[in-house]
């Protein structure tokens, strides 16, 4: 391929990912912050209850996402990967600015935390149609020998949107004391998504279309539909196995592993954060390191790899965490995890990519997936503090390790799809 191709084909590829870092910022800003603003909406004089009340609506929001999945992954399928990935961004962005100015409870009540869950319905339809979109998007994008690497970017500007969401929360830290934090200051990040949107707006307008799509537009067939669908159970079940241990893992060790840190082990906050960043800074860069090593041995090896051992160290690894409590412990433990989880996130959504055909690849994504992740994802540290509210924090450590046993039996059964793609046909 020339140069120029491929730097037309780079240029898309980022303009896509950083709507997809705004899109991530914007939902990671709550989990970041639910710490600080937990009490503004339910208010109690126990700190596991405020999270607990804060984590029950993160769930709910992910409640949206299969219906976000089948609303804009149709609308993908018949209209174009670009007309949804702007819509998308613009969703997000407007919930974000509501949350940045809605008064807490003790200024109007129970009306406060019932227009955050509103709020995070309607992200939650964003967020469940941008993933099927972007991974389409990517995939399609991406030269053939390169799919791999390309497609590996989601998860790169997703965990940067999540870095962005802790350097925020750094340097709010330094600049404010938690009391401070606490009454207004936790505002401030939700108003940077919704302004950051705006430059990701104009640079999604200015994206091209895949070829895919814009060959599939002309050969009259109906796009996007459920009995379309239904034609691929096979691909759909794999979808939702790949999903189901990748997902809770990946909620396990980059968000809810934060406040098992604060709350069960009793390390300082701003001493968390900063072990959280440095953690996340290296899982985004092995991203494409995983991705490329799959264009060069197949996608199945690095399944194989989080498959076999985030069932075999999940356990040891937060058990370890409690033997050993220090800082650089702590560090190592979770950067160990993630380790771990790369070898799902890095491939996942060219993967799921290359099961389906172009007309009804984006919702073939991004509906089982969304389903996957409302159900096992979004309740990832609801599950986990509740069991803490009755003593039996541990067993979630065992309900983790099982849900990636699941998966790695989907991963000896399923096709190399690198081999097998529908995006070359």
């Amino acid at each position: 391929m020339d140069k120029k191709k491929e730097r037309k084909i780079a240029s898309n590829i980022i303009k896509g990912s950083l709507g997809n870092m705004i899109e991530w910022f914007d939902w990671y800003i709550y989990a970041s912050f639910a710490i600080y603003f937990a009490n503004a909406f339910f208010p109690s004089n126990n700190q596991t209850v405020e999270l607990l009340s804060a984590a029950a609506v993160f769930a709910v929001g992910f409640l949206m996402r299969p219906f976000g999945s089948f609303i804009m992954g149709k609308f993908a399928d018949q209209h174009g990967r670009r007309s949804a990935l702007t819509l998308s961004v613009v969703i997000m962005a407007c919930g974000s600015l509501i949350i940045a100015i809605v008064p807490t409870y003790q200024t109007i009540g129970i009306l406060s935390p019932i227009i955050l869950v509103l709020v995070r319905l309607v992200q939650g339809i964003s967020l469940g149609g941008e993933y099927g979109i972007s991974a389409t998007y990517l995939s399609e994008m991406a030269s053939s020998n390169r799919r791999g690497y390309y497609a590996s970017f989601q998860y790169v500007t997703l965990i940067s949107g999540q870095l962005l969401a802790l350097i925020v929360q750094i340097l709010l830290q330094y600049f404010f004391d938690d009391a401070q934090l606490s009454a207004w200051a936790w505002r401030i990040p939700f108003v940077v998504g919704a302004l950051g949107a705006l430059i990701v707006l104009y640079l999604r307008l200015s994206m091209d279309e895949t070829n895919q799509f814009k060959e599939s537009a002309k050969n009259g067939k109906k796009k996007g539909t459920l009995k379309q669908l239904a034609k691929y159970p096979g691909q759909v079940l794999t979808v939702i196995g790949l999903t189901f241990g990748g997902t809770i893992a990946f909620y396990t060790y980059t968000t809810y592993m934060q406040k098992y840190m604060i709350n069960s082990l009793g390390l300082p906050t701003r001493l968390t954060t900063e072990i959280n960043f440095l953690a996340l800074l290296i899982f985004m860069i092995m991203q494409p390191v995983f991705g490329h090593l799959s264009d060069k041995i197949g996608r199945k090896p690095l399944l194989y790899w989080f498959g076999i051992l985030g069932t075999l160290l999940t356990v040891p690894i937060f058990k370890g965490l409690q033997l050993f409590d220090s800082p650089f412990s702590a560090f190592v433990l979770m950067l160990a995890g993630l380790m771990i989880v790369s070898g799902y996130t890095s491939i996942n959504a060219v993967v799921k990519a290359e099961l389906f055909p172009t007309e009804i690849r984006a919702l073939g994504v991004g509906l089982p997936y969304g389903l996957t992740v409302a159900i096992f994802g979004g309740t990832v540290e609801y599950v986990a503090l509740w069991l803490k509210t009755i003593n039996h924090e541990g067993w979630f450590f065992y309900y983790v390790s099982a849900a990636v046993f699941v998966s790695l039996i989907v991963y000896v059964r399923m096709l190399e799809t690198s081999r097998h793609s529908k995006l070359d046909k």
